[in-house]
């Protein structure tokens, strides 16, 4: 596991979320009195995201909020990443009903990546996701069992939303990290060579490399216009390559999301129409320009206030926001060009 993910770049993350104090005041607003240890998807409470109720995906940059144009005909299944496991968390998988694990995940992943989806409607299940320490631990049969139970769960989540909300509309895949570990199960299972692929929109695989052989049929998208097809990216600073992508036997798929090509052509950072970063609603633009390698995406150092002391060449934290009006933009135009299709 750690050749496809890489320890370093997991720890940042979970770092990140860990210590970011704003989730904290409201963890006393979840539930922690239920007993069933398993997601019961007909519950609004084992869903972090969803259009029944008001959660964090619902915000909108306050720049945006004029120009933001609800669309109920199109479904986004948003996968969340990893928001579980530090060294105080000795469980395989997290606890479905932890008031700490769903702040968390609610007000750093849901509020800073699943929004930039919401134009649409946004699903967003909780699931028993697997501890951070799965994807290093040299013991390979607990690990992948803790990824088959986190993967269930959202299987069951999604046939959920199949059966009872999704009522025929196009559909977006979104994820992120250890959700795209799972969203590619997803993809496989339920839209490559079936039925639902003609309802596929896009699918934004963000954050994980995506072996270059494991779909069939599904290919990446080849342009900005392009549906039934997937993107994804991995975030580093140019000219960075840490050992473990070194290490991987053969390039994989990488998307610009500045021209959203596969091509290695430079994309300046004018072309950055807007990132959201530590603060929600402020909105800055032309903060990172961008390239595709091999396996990755590369990135000059960020432009914001205080950047020259920003260090880190593993953006993986910003694989999203980063790019947050861009893929906003992108989803618009996809959205059209699947109607027109």
């Amino acid at each position: 596991m750690i050749e496809r993910i890489g320890l370093l770049r997991y720890l940042i993350l979970v770092f990140f979320i860990s210590c970011s104090p704003a989730y904290k005041k409201y963890v006393s607003d979840y539930k922690t009195d239920n007993n069933n240890q398993v997601p019961d998807y007909s519950k609004l409470e084992y869903w972090a995201a969803h259009p029944y109720k008001h959660n964090p995906s619902d915000s909108v940059p306050a720049p945006l909020r004029a120009t933001t144009i609800k669309d109920s005909v199109v479904d986004v299944f948003f996968l969340h990443p990893t928001t579980f496991g530090l060294k105080s968390d000795t469980a395989w998988n997290a606890d479905i009903n932890s008031a700490e694990t769903n702040a968390k995940t609610d007000y750093t992943t849901i509020l800073f990546q699943a929004s930039a989806f919401n134009e649409c409607r946004v699903f967003a299940p909780r699931y028993r996701q697997a501890n951070i320490a799965a994807y290093f631990t040299q013991d390979t049969v607990a690990a992948a069992k803790a990824f088959d139970l986190a993967y269930e769960d959202l299987k069951t989540a999604f046939q959920y939303y199949l059966d009872h909300y999704n009522q025929g509309r196009p559909i977006i895949i979104a994820s992120h990290s250890q959700g795209t570990t799972h969203a590619e199960r997803l993809l496989k299972e339920f839209f490559e060579d079936k039925p639902l692929k003609s309802k596929l929109v896009v699918a934004y695989i963000i954050g994980m490399r995506i072996p270059k052989n494991y779909f069939s049929t599904l290919a990446p998208c080849k342009d900005s216009t392009q549906t039934g097809c997937y993107v994804g990216w991995r975030t580093y600073r140019k000219g960075y390559e840490p050992s473990y992508i070194k290490n991987e036997d053969e390039s994989a798929p990488v998307t610009n999301p500045l021209t959203w090509t596969t091509t290695s052509e430079y994309a300046a950072r004018d072309l950055n129409r807007g990132s959201v970063l530590l603060k929600f609603n402020k909105l800055p633009m032309n903060v990172t320009d961008a390239q595709t390698n091999d396996h990755v995406l590369w990135i000059n150092r960020p432009h914001f206030p205080g950047s020259f002391f920003y260090r880190t060449k593993n953006y993986h934290i910003g694989d999203i926001n980063l790019f947050y009006v861009n893929i906003r933009d992108n989803i618009r135009t996809r959205i059209n060009a699947f109607w027109k299709n």
